[in-house]
């Protein structure tokens, strides 16, 4: 979704300078030569960017104005939501302030098209604004504003300045969308790994706590450093905050819970091989150890705590892949999809899945590589976006 409102955004970016442009070659009183008149009108484009990605306020609103009012050449501008006019720009504001006026043209102007008002009639005889264009502001699929455009001219605007109003409202439009789609995927995120704290086992908190009693008089540093090790894992886990965070940070959490497992299971052996450059890499928050924690229940307690379990991971190309592996007894093929659909009463892996699809796009979705008698292998690859969320890739251990 958010690629795709960043594709219509290029579009409308590069639509709405080629139509302004137009305006500025077309109209008498300029004389400022194309490129320079190209640069202007992208600049302005552009430049609204910062603002309405916050969404649409009266700050941002105020902030985006200035902006538009150049990009389209119009005597003034002005940004409304659904209830009132937020900001205007430009000659005649002091004469059309938010009030009477403009509330009766938002009324008139209907829901998905752009509306023509030839002749303005103000209180103030001194107004120099005669004309508006109103386009509305449609934010997935229903109206949330409107760009008024106001003319010194009696009449309708001339057919280039109808498009540069259409081409800067869709922009506006894509621009506050993606402000709405980035808050609903942080509050996705956040309900998501919600869900994953949810899920951690009591089991395993009280078998970590067992672990550490046990140790308490036999081996006290250690019973100390796995104490350590348990609160940190507990803050990790229910800290709040980032839905992002580097690769590095996730292996240390994992390790964390390694070695609470390793003072339960005495056999159970790890390996973790990370390189350095990949641990800046960014991946989603809680998505290594759903995994982790999934190869040492299917395949390390199934086998009476002895066994294997092996992190690598490995840049390759533009992306990172990692790989945690198991060597249990494996799983069919005929399951292997429903163990990314959540069968089985966990919902681990497949929030993991389904959170990597969402950042990255399918081609990014967790893949499961098994053999009956062999062990298990789950294999994570986002791209290698150093300081963005990206995601680092695993090589196959060596058996």
């Amino acid at each position: 979704m958010t690629l795709a409102l960043g594709v219509l955004l290029g579009a409308g970016l590069a639509a709405i300078v080629v139509a302004a442009w137009r305006t500025f070659r077309a109209s008498p009183s300029t004389d400022t030569p194309e490129a320079a008149g190209m640069q202007s009108a992208l600049h302005a484009a552009t430049s609204t960017l910062p603002h309405l990605r916050r969404g649409l306020s009266a700050r941002t609103a105020e902030l985006a104005v200035p902006h538009l009012l150049a990009l389209t050449g119009a005597a003034a501008i002005a940004l409304a939501d659904t209830r009132a006019v937020l900001a205007i720009e430009g000659e005649g504001r002091e004469q059309v302030r938010p009030g009477d006026l403009l509330s009766r043209l938002l009324a008139r102007t209907p829901d998905h098209r752009l509306h023509i008002e030839p002749r303005l009639i103000s209180s103030d005889p001194t107004c120099p604004l005669r004309s508006a264009v109103l386009a509305p502001l449609v934010v997935q699929g229903k109206r949330a504003g409107t760009l008024i455009a106001f003319y010194r001219s009696v009449g309708r605007a001339r057919q280039a300045e109808l498009r540069v109003v259409q081409e800067a409202a869709s922009l506006v439009s894509a621009q506050v969308e993606l402000s709405v789609v980035a808050e609903q995927e942080r509050r996705l995120a956040q309900a998501e790994l919600r869900a994953l704290r949810a899920q951690i086992s009591p089991h395993f908190i009280y078998n970590a706590l067992a672990a550490v009693a046990g140790d308490i008089h036999e081996r006290p540093e250690e019973a100390r450093e796995l104490l350590i090790d348990f609160a940190q894992f507990t803050r990790y886990l229910f800290r709040d905050g980032r839905s992002y965070v580097t690769l590095g940070e996730e292996i240390e959490h994992v390790e964390r819970y390694l070695r609470l497992e390793q003072a339960r299971f005495r056999d159970l052996n790890v390996t973790v091989d990370v390189p350095a450059e990949a641990r800046a890499v960014i991946v989603p928050a809680m998505s290594i150890q759903p995994l982790v924690e999934n190869a040492v229940r299917h395949g390390v307690e199934r086998r009476a705590g002895s066994g294997r379990v092996a992190i690598v991971a490995r840049a390759i190309a533009g992306d990172v892949e990692l790989r945690v592996s198991d060597d249990g007894t494996g799983i069919e093929p005929e399951r292997v999809p429903k163990v990314l659909a959540g069968a089985g009463g966990g919902i681990g892996v497949s929030n993991v899945d389904a959170r990597l699809r969402a950042t990255f796009g399918e081609r990014y979705a967790l893949r499961i590589e098994s053999q009956v008698g062999e062990g298990t292998t789950a294999v994570m690859t986002v791209p290698n976006l150093a300081g963005d969320p990206p995601p680092v890739q695993l090589a196959q251990p060596a058996a």
